[in-house]
């Protein structure tokens, strides 16, 4: 997606169309995002189709006539979220309003772009959140979409084996750690040599 300045004096960007109606950024003020940069990612994903394979790791149990997002949606919603630099899921009730955002998932209202029509933190919740108790999300009430780790690892292995022309023979992980100093008797603290200290280092 290419910006072209428009003729006039308007100083108006036109990025194209996205089915069919035409995506122009200008400084007539209006609804504002600070946000666009999440439109070219969300194309970059389109082509890579990393969420796409992300949400084929999930199965979903939830009837299909009382659906207003897929798995797919809410899990792309969630991943750009993150990506945009919200990694909590109540940011979610502000963001739900971004019509940037709303473009990229290619659900922005047309009618009433001010009206929130992405998912809310109770919605994405529901796909992050199953208690232990529960062990067939297809028999629970609010918690029916299912993922499966195995399948999600294997995913993420094939995403980036694939970004190589030719794969890797070795692949080398090279873990840092943030040390966490504690100043009492905290249960799992351990002095630490290297950071001189008592702290939690989880990955040592």
């Amino acid at each position: 997606m290419i910006a072209k300045l428009s003729q006039g004096n308007d100083h108006s960007l036109k990025f194209g169309k996205k089915k069919g109606k035409e995506i122009i950024a200008n400084f007539n003020g209006g609804q504002i995002t600070s946000e666009a940069g999440i439109v070219w990612l969300a194309e970059l994903d389109e082509k890579l189709r990393i969420t796409a394979r992300f949400a084929e790791c999930f199965q979903d149990h939830r009837h299909l006539s009382y659906l207003n997002y897929s798995v797919h949606q809410l899990l792309s919603q969630r991943v750009y979220g993150i990506a945009l630099g919200y990694e909590d899921v109540n940011d979610h009730d502000q963001l739900r309003y971004d019509p940037a955002l709303a473009i990229a998932l290619e659900k922005l209202n047309l009618d009433d772009s001010s009206s929130a029509i992405l998912a809310g933190k109770s919605t994405l919740n529901r796909l992050e959140y199953c208690p232990e108790t529960i062990l067939q999300q297809q028999e629970s009430r609010y918690h029916r979409i299912e993922a499966n780790p195995e399948e999600i690892k294997k995913a993420f292995v094939d995403i980036f084996l694939e970004s190589y022309q030719t794969p890797p023979q070795q692949i080398i992980l090279d873990m840092d750690v943030t040390d966490d100093q504690v100043h009492g008797h905290q249960e799992g603290a351990f002095f630490n040599t290297y950071y001189k200290g008592v702290c939690y280092a989880p990955l040592y």
